[in-house]
């Protein structure tokens, strides 16, 4: 593959070294904080890939190169798949991490889930890639597990301290970032993009 630029549509710093990693190898690989020009894009859609579009389509529309958006959060089945798009303000404005992870476990303990079977919950995320203002191809990447009854584990960020998948013990926060890489929704989905842009080489 031609190496050509790749803006990550995000400012979040852990997004950006956890997906700089993955592509790396075949993009030179920019975010959204290398353009002070670009202003924040609020996240008004109801789903994941509407989200990733609209973040993906406005910063294409703003920067030369290709776009990558990523929209991603927890999906659990007893509060009907929320936090779902809500994730990273769940618990509130100013949003932190500590506050989404204690209203998910007090939303959980409210609605009587206290067995690994009532706490089912899954990691999604989308990616959209887009060029000129324009979406090209979307990935989807999923990760499937449970919530623990307490936070565990100082590794990963966002809800992973709680979050334990499917087949494992322990939280992604314990797991470490070398499993997490090979389990993870975002890693999943970027799976997905790189296969496609082996068989796609962008012109």
């Amino acid at each position: 593959m031609e190496r050509q630029t790749l803006c990550l549509a995000t400012r979040n710093e852990h997004k950006v070294a956890e997906m700089a990693e993955v592509l790396a190898p075949y993009w030179t690989v920019k975010s959204s904080a290398d353009y002070p020009e670009l202003e924040e894009i609020e996240e008004t859609g109801s789903t994941f890939l509407e989200n990733a579009t609209l973040k993906a389509q406005t910063t294409a529309a703003g920067v030369p190169d290709y776009v990558l958006a990523d929209d991603s959060g927890l999906e659990c089945d007893a509060l009907e798949g929320a936090p779902g798009v809500f994730s990273a303000r769940y618990g509130g404005i100013p949003s932190s991490t500590e506050k989404n992870n204690a209203k998910l476990l007090e939303e959980l303990q409210r609605v009587g889930a206290t067995t690994p079977q009532q706490r089912a919950a899954r990691y999604r995320c989308v990616l959209a890639l887009a060029k000129e203002g324009q979406v090209i191809q979307a990935f989807d990447g999923v990760c499937e597990g449970t919530i623990a009854m307490s936070p565990k584990g100082t590794g990963g960020f966002g809800y992973d301290p709680l979050f334990i998948p499917q087949g494992y013990a322990r939280t992604f926060g314990q797991l470490g970032t070398k499993t997490k890489a090979n389990l993870s929704h975002r890693a999943l989905a970027l799976k997905a993009f790189v296969a496609w842009c082996k068989a796609n080489p962008p012109e």
